[in-house]
């Protein structure tokens, strides 16, 4: 298992809230320096590595989204707390006792707080708490944090990476895991020299937390014939949960995407990444989502004529929190589908 755990640690810990993904993609802009033949970036701010493949009669599209669900300040009270509006999906209970980041003038560090347990009636110990009943606290005075924070400021959590076992586990990997398999899939080509199939556009988008907004974008300018959804997909093979519902599982390998609730895969692309699978002796695993989407359906649906749309997955655990858990060896299946997927797409099946 030799993944770049340094490399995945930085992209994962970088700040990249839905529409302030600045951080991030300047970590992008400067990790894809001399990996592509021409790098551009749009006005939403995506950016798009293209390498030439061995034919321009093609493109194909690969979509990471670099945004992470985070949070806008809407208020700060009388004691220099902060309220604040989620950006992205959250489950409240995921939030007691965590660490975030407030970006203001600087960024500062602050803690999720709520109504302490001792302190709460018998009727609220009953209830789940709600994101209302949460605020950031960040041990300064209204004067202080007023010198700092303004509200419209974003929040994100702050955890570092830890390997664990053969895994790691991080706030973000949903979906900077995708970021840096996209990276090390460019990376991975020019080292081994061999060109992709066709002209491959590295699509890494924004706010797809909110809506896939990126990859509409990106999408429509690219028009490309073949998508590649790049993502995290849950793993739920834990106690309490019953084996039909686990979705994936940690260490069997990457997932190859057949269904979500936004888009359904084009069986000619499941067969040809299964077909390269084999060819390539991955270790590979069905992906079937009832709930969620990705870029996928960006990429199959905002082109003309719409294009031949597949995606892979990473199996990841404990999804939407800060301690996000997946398998090295399952990333490494992934960079390695990917990066074969796309170089072997002239080998594929693709009549109706």
């Amino acid at each position: 298992m030799s993944i770049d755990v340094s490399l995945l640690a930085r992209i994962c810990e970088a700040p990249g809230a839905p529409g302030h993904e600045k951080a991030i993609r300047q970590l992008i802009l400067a990790e894809l320096d001399g990996l592509a033949d021409e790098v551009s970036t749009d006005n939403m701010g995506n950016v798009v590595a293209l390498k030439k493949g061995r034919s321009s009669k093609k493109k194909v599209m690969a979509a990471a989204h670099m945004d992470e669900i985070g949070f806008i300040v809407t208020y700060i009270d009388d004691n220099g707390f902060l309220r604040f509006n989620p950006v992205g999906g959250f489950d409240p209970k995921t939030l007691t006792s965590q660490r975030v980041l407030v970006h203001g003038k600087k960024d500062i560090l602050g803690v999720m707080g709520c109504k302490p347990i001792h302190i709460m009636t018998p009727e609220e110990r009953g209830k789940n708490l709600k994101i209302d009943d949460y605020f950031v606290d960040c041990g300064r005075t209204k004067k202080d944090i007023e010198k700092i924070v303004s509200v419209g400021d974003f929040i994100t959590r702050w955890a570092p990476l830890e390997e664990m076992g053969d895994c790691v586990t991080v706030k973000s990997l949903d979906n900077r895991l995708s970021v840096f398999l996209l990276l090390e899939t460019l990376r991975k080509m020019k080292k081994s020299r061999k060109k992709p199939a066709y002209d491959f556009y590295a699509a890494f988008t924004v706010q797809e937390e909110v809506g896939l907004r990126g990859a509409n974008v990106a999408a429509l300018e690219v028009k490309p014939d073949f998508g590649i959804g790049l993502d995290v997909t849950l793993a739920v093979d834990v106690p309490g949960t019953p084996s039909h519902q686990k979705v994936t599982s940690l260490g069997e390998g990457a997932a190859i995407k057949l269904m979500d609730s936004s888009v359904i895969c084009d069986y000619r692309m499941i067969a040809h990444m299964k077909a390269v699978a084999a060819r390539n002796k991955i270790k590979w695993q069905p992906e079937i989502l009832g709930a969620g989407g990705t870029d996928t359906a960006a990429l199959q649906r905002m082109v003309p004529g719409g294009s031949i749309a597949g995606a892979v997955s990473i199996p990841t655990r404990h999804i939407h929190q800060t301690v996000e858990t997946a398998h090295k060896k399952d990333i490494e299946a992934g960079i390695n589908l990917l990066t074969a997927c796309v170089a072997e797409l002239d080998q594929g099946k693709w009549a109706l």
